[in-house]
C-alpha cells in the first residue's frame, strides 16, 4: 500500500468485507505494527513518537465502543466532573447534534446513563449513542479523526441523522479518515476515496473519479453492490 493523507483531507476508505479496511486504519493508528514498510506522520516515522504522544494526535471511533454508566458530561470528556472544560463540552455537543436531546433533560449533561443502575438515568437510542461517541471523539480535540463504519448498527433514519453530523464535521477543517459503506458520505462529503480489494489499494482518486469514471472493471462491479446497500 502506498497512501498519502494530507492535512484537512476527508478520506473515505471503501471496499467489500475482508478487503483490509479496518486493518489499514489500525496500522495508521499505531495499534498494529507493520511487518514491512514504514508509516510516517509529519515527516517522522511513527516509531519516533512516544506512544502516548502519538495516540494523543488521534481520535478514533471503532465499531465496538462503549457508553459508561456515568453522566453524559463524564462520558464525553472521559474525566471526572471537576476536570471538564464546559465551553469545549458545549461546543462538541452542538457539533454532534445532541443539544436538543440534552436540553430536554431536567439534569442536562449531569444526567446519568443506564436506567438499571441509576434511578434518574436514561437510555440512549442507537443514533443518540453514536452522536455521544462523536462528541467524545471531538472533545479529545485531536488533529486526526478516525471513524470505522460509524453507521453500521443504525437504522436508515438514524443513518441520515449521523450522516448530517458527519457533513457538519467535514466543514470544521478536521482531517478525517472514514471506513464506510455509506455512499452518501463517500460520494458527497469526502474529497479523497480509496477503494480496497484483497488487502491492496485497487483504485484511488476523487469521488468523481471513483464513482463516476472508474478505470477498472473490478471497481465497477464493487460499485454496483455498494449502491444496492
Amino acid at each position: 500500500i502506498n497512501l498519502t493523507i494530507h492535512e484537512g483531507e476527508k478520506l473515505a476508505v471503501v471496499g467489500l468485507n475482508g478487503a483490509g479496511k479496518t486493518t489499514l486504519i489500525k496500522l495508521i493508528c499505531g495499534l498494529y505494527t507493520p511487518s514491512s514498510g514504514k508509516i510516517f506522520v509529519g515527516g517522522h516515522e511513527i516509531d519516533e513518537y512516544n506512544r502516548e504522544a502519538y495516540y494523543s494526535m488521534i481520535s478514533a471511533l471503532f465499531q465496538t465502543s462503549y457508553i459508561l454508566p456515568i453522566s453524559i458530561a463524564e462520558n464525553i470528556a472521559v474525566c471526572e466532573k471537576e476536570g471538564i472544560d464546559q465551553a469545549k463540552l458545549d461546543a462538541v455537543i452542538r457539533l454532534s447534534g445532541l443539544t436538543e436531546k440534552i436540553q430536554a433533560l431536567p439534569e442536562k449533561t449531569d444526567t446519568p446513563i443506564n436506567k438499571s443502575i441509576h434511578a434518574n438515568g436514561i437510555e440512549l437510542s442507537g443514533g443518540e449513542a453514536q452522536k455521544l461517541l462523536f462528541a467524545r471523539a471531538l472533545y479529545k480535540d485531536a488533529p486526526l479523526l478516525v471513524l470505522d463504519e460509524p453507521t453500521s448498527a443504525l437504522d436508515p433514519e438514524m443513518v441520515g441523522e449521523v450522516l448530517s453530523v458527519m457533513r457538519d464535521l467535514a466543514n470544521e477543517g478536521l482531517t478525517m479518515l472514514v471506513v464506510t459503506h455509506e455512499m452518501a458520505f463517500a460520494r458527497d462529503v469526502s474529497n479523497h476515496v480509496v477503494f480496497m480489494r484483497d488487502g491492496v489499494i485497487w483504485e484511488e482518486g476523487s469521488p468523481q473519479q471513483i464513482f463516476v469514471d472508474p478505470q477498472r472493471e473490478e471497481t465497477r462491479d464493487f460499485l454496483s453492490r455498494f449502491m444496492e446497500r
